[in-house]
């Protein structure tokens, strides 16, 4: 794995501990307010996640020699590509995760964002996926 999968996925794991709260409690904090830092917090974690999960792709792709228009082309190209640079099952987790993941980057006013434990099973997937594409 190399360093800057590394520190994204730290980064993650960072905005999953930090607890938002201020060092010392304030009298007017809102439980909204809270549950707003919250859910940024968790969104954080899944860009940071999704991008320690494209980066460890293109690792793969690059050592398997793709070509560069699929290396720097659509994620979706790449994602493709890669069923011929590892195992099927390795593919079809890491494209799994990768869509969750996309959905729970994006910022909707009518959805809550990804939740904690959401954020939790997709950065243990991750981490198992980077893993897997590193052999």
């Amino acid at each position: 794995m190399n360093q800057t999968i590394r520190q994204l996925l730290d980064t993650a794991d960072l905005l999953l501990t930090d607890t938002g709260e201020p060092a010392t409690p304030a009298a007017t904090t809102v439980p909204a307010a809270s549950a707003a830092a919250t859910a940024s917090r968790c969104r954080g974690a899944a860009f940071a996640l999704r991008v320690a999960l494209e980066s460890a792709v293109a690792d793969r792709l690059t050592a398997h020699r793709a070509p560069r228009a699929i290396r720097e082309g659509t994620q979706r190209a790449a994602f493709l590509w890669l069923r011929g640079c590892a195992e099927a099952g390795t593919a079809r987790r890491a494209k799994a995760v990768w869509s969750q993941l996309c959905l729970g980057c994006h910022y909707h006013q009518y959805e809550i964002g990804p939740t904690e434990d959401q954020v939790r099973v997709w950065r243990t997937e991750v981490a198992a996926i980077v893993a897997l594409l590193a052999l």
